[in-house]
């Protein structure tokens, strides 16, 4: 288990900043995803791509999601901790992710609030950034996530 595993709603403290990564984004993979979820022609059809807007082929911003939630997942929400997540706030795309991209993500602890109903814990608000292989923020969100006291669980 790692130590990351054993964090408490107590250990996310503002202004704390935790790095992760990186996920390599691959064209088969970006293709499959957008044939089944997203298939626009940017995202499906690579001959269309590089006549179109982003002069190539790159992944859906919901893929690019994915990935994210990958790396925040392993890394970041502790495995017996992490009860729920009310949503998101300002999720953007900023910039395309292409294949053969490495990403990568930087998370900042904005807020940590303990319920008021439920002493055994609190909901944490983050400001997600994915980082490109060139540290150019490719996507950002705030989401919150409730997360367990360490005496909860």
């Amino acid at each position: 288990m790692k130590a990351e595993d054993d964090r408490g709603f107590e250990d996310y403290n503002p202004g704390s900043v935790f790095e992760y990564g990186e996920i390599r984004v691959e064209e088969a993979e970006i293709l499959e995803f957008a044939r089944r979820f997203d298939p626009q022609e940017m995202h499906v059809d690579p001959e269309a791509a590089t006549r179109g807007r982003f002069g190539g082929l790159i992944a859906s911003g919901w893929h690019t999601g994915a990935l994210m939630m990958r790396l925040l997942a392993d890394n970041f929400l502790p495995k017996r901790a992490s009860l729920a997540s009310p949503g998101i706030d300002e999720l953007r795309w900023l910039r395309p992710v292409r294949p053969g991209d490495a990403l990568r993500i930087r998370v900042t602890v904005l807020e940590a609030t303990p319920a008021r109903s439920k002493p055994d814990r609190g909901t944490v608000r983050t400001l997600i950034e994915v980082l490109n292989q060139d540290g150019e923020v490719v996507m950002s969100l705030k989401p919150m996530n409730i997360i367990a006291r360490r005496s909860g669980y």
